[in-house]
């Protein structure tokens, strides 16, 4: 093993992860780190394995940021979504404080024990849009963070949240925090529920709205369309409430 390049390699590495971030074999491998010496550095301490293939810094402290960014470049279509997008972005009512992360992708993945141990979340690959939707339409870094993992805007975040009501979002709930979505931008949430396959989403976000009395009630039920229909709509969700929204 040639040490007396090591020290220059690990500055090197260091410099390419900062402190808190995660980083796997590959991108290793793309500084010039080999699989022996890689092998070899975590024998030495310089390493420290997560799980097989990915690794961090010793003593270090992963911070949750980083690690959604490692995920995303792992999963396709990753992004925070759901209640968690809303929340941070400002909607929210009464939130926990160890609610756990709503995480979405394209595809299904599994969720590292080692981040799930740090920060619990809950991954899920539903799709409640068409293809016709644009890549990442909705889909936007926080201001604070424009090179962050990519988050949810209130618009779909409200709408993937509406698609978890009765599997792992309580209705009562779901109602109270969308009643605190009140400046919607009404052109955006149009393309989406035009885009939106799944009825149950698209009858709760205009039937709620119009009940809460939301300004953009009428934005909403004029891109649902026929969606909406004319008689009552009744369905047993998984968590076993019965949901009847009018017409």
């Amino acid at each position: 093993m040639a040490l007396p390049t090591r020290p220059n390699l690990i500055k090197r590495l260091q410099t390419a992860f900062p402190r808190g971030t995660p980083f796997d074999r590959r991108e290793l491998e793309k500084l010039g780190v080999s699989r022996a010496l890689g092998h070899h550095y975590l024998k030495s301490g310089w390493l420290a394995r997560l799980e097989r293939g990915v690794f961090m810094f010793p003593n270090d402290t992963l911070q949750r940021e980083d690690c959604l960014k490692f995920l995303s470049r792992r999963v396709a279509g990753f992004h925070v979504g759901g209640k968690t997008a809303l929340a941070w972005r400002g909607i929210y009512h009464n939130l926990p404080t160890r609610e756990p992360l709503s995480l979405l992708g394209e595809k299904k993945a599994r969720l590292p024990e080692w981040f799930q141990k740090l920060f619990p979340a809950r991954y899920t690959a539903r799709n409640s849009f068409s293809s016709n939707l644009p890549k990442n339409f909705g889909l936007q870094p926080l201001p604070e963070t424009p090179d962050g993992v990519l988050v949810s805007v209130p618009e779909r975040a409200l709408l993937e949240m509406l698609s978890e009501v009765g599997v792992h979002q309580g209705v009562e709930e779901a109602r109270n925090i969308m009643e605190g979505a009140r400046s919607l931008r009404p052109e955006v949430l149009a393309t989406l529920l035009k885009s939106c396959q799944r009825v149950k989403v698209v009858r709760l976000c205009v039937r709620w709205a119009e009940e809460l009395n939301l300004t953009w009630a009428a934005a909403a039920k004029k891109a649902a369309g026929k969606r909406l229909g004319h008689s009552r709509w009744t369905a047993r969700l998984k968590d076993g409430t019965i949901l009847i929204l009018n017409p």
